[in-house]
């Protein structure tokens, strides 16, 4: 089994690597990626742990932005992550992502009159890539929402905090000059979010082509399968890998591991043509 998409507690997972890796073990799934939002904190420490049995290949998910103010997520995978540029972006991710952690503290203060200690602060700037998850369970933990999409929906969302994400073009840059594959994830939309259309597709992918995109994250869960084959069809159309993930978050979100499609069909190894850019 393959799953080329998934989240630690580095992010907005709830799985240590350790825990993941045992998770993953029990999968039976023998090749995976680890692609945390903005980090390669829980990446290094996979690498360290991961038996010779298993392929483990580096991750991260960009968060990033098109010319067109469209939100798109970038993944890469087979980084060196010693590489100058690809330590700039992901520096610039982590900065950004920190900028937007501090306005949204501040707007659920000044708007909503939550307010966090700074012992609470401190914790939550622990997580390497600290997110609405994190703050989500606290406004739970505090009373203000039953349930911690409630509590995003009420209030984290509410928080406007402008441009948070670096740009496509640096990310796809970053990971290809490392030498990685770069990938653009769920293309159609992730979880709880709208389809994007068929016109908006084909413009954001000529977009992202132009930076020098090198995959299509065709297999994915929330997709059904002839879906799935409609995006394989477009990559390979185009000369572009073929890629596939669950977008397992562990108790986050009721994603299981190994899932890359709706149905949950198993998808043959050579359907996922990713595996020859990062050997």
């Amino acid at each position: 089994m393959i799953d080329l998409h998934m989240h630690s507690n580095a992010s907005d997972g709830t799985d240590s690597p350790e825990i993941l890796l045992r998770n993953v073990q029990a999968k039976g799934i023998n090749i995976f990626a680890l692609t945390d939002h903005d980090t390669i904190t829980g990446a290094l420490k996979m690498s360290e742990i991961v038996p010779e049995s298993i392929k483990f290949i580096r991750g991260i998910e960009f968060s990033c932005i098109t010319r067109n103010n469209r939100k798109c997520h970038i993944l890469g995978l087979n980084y060196d992550y010693m590489n100058e540029v690809f330590i700039s972006a992901l520096k610039a991710g982590e900065d950004l992502r920190h900028e937007k952690f501090y306005k949204r503290i501040e707007i659920l203060r000044d708007k909503f009159n939550i307010t966090f200690t700074d012992e609470e602060i401190k914790q939550l700037l622990n997580i390497p890539s600290v997110g609405k998850p994190h703050l989500g369970n606290l406004i739970v933990a505090k009373g203000r929402a039953k349930t911690r999409a409630e509590a995003i929906e009420t209030y984290i969302d509410m928080c406007k905090t402008g441009n948070d994400k670096i740009d496509a073009e640096t990310a796809i840059n970053a990971i290809n000059i490392s030498g990685g594959v770069s990938i653009w994830a769920h293309p159609l939309g992730g979880e709880r979010e709208p389809e994007l259309p068929e016109d908006k597709f084909t413009e954001t992918l000529t977009e992202l082509m132009s930076y020098g995109l090198k995959g299509l994250e065709c297999y994915y869960s929330k997709y059904e399968y002839a879906k799935c084959e409609r995006l394989e069809a477009a990559a390979k159309n185009r000369g572009l890998y073929v890629s596939g993930g669950s977008d397992y978050h562990g108790a986050n979100k009721s994603i299981p591991l190994g899932k890359l499609n709706a149905e949950n069909i198993a998808v043959p190894d050579n359907r996922l043509t990713i595996l020859e850019g990062v050997n």
